[in-house]
């Protein structure tokens, strides 16, 4: 049974930043991709940021290229959101995902002045 845990939302003025943090246990963490999505009251769902099993190569939504950064530490069972810039449409519930079938609980994050 895979068990993720996101960490590290809040509320945070505009430019400000975050990082968010997914702490996985029971499930062999490194030969899986993660990613992380994120949902907005009334909005679908979307893709944030995405990085490979074995190669790390990352890949990211148009609307945070450049502002932020995903990471991942195989000793650590953990990923990482290093959100930078942000801005207040940025603001949703922000979900880690490991492989294909497993979520975390979700954390906030709220940019506003």
């Amino acid at each position: 049974q895979v068990q993720l845990v996101e960490s590290g939302g809040g509320l945070v003025q505009p430019g400000g930043s975050l990082r968010l943090s997914c702490a996985a246990s029971g499930f062999a963490f490194d030969r899986n991709a993660v990613s992380w999505y994120r949902q907005a009251p009334g909005k679908e769902r979307e893709l944030v940021a995405i990085i490979s099993r074995f190669t790390n190569n990352t890949d990211y939504a148009d609307s945070v290229k450049g502002r932020f950064i995903i990471s991942r530490d195989n000793a650590k069972n953990t990923a990482y959101l290093q959100m930078n810039s942000l801005k207040p449409e940025d603001t949703a519930v922000y979900y880690c995902r490991l492989g294909l079938n497993s979520w975390g609980q979700g954390t906030q994050v709220t940019v506003s002045s």
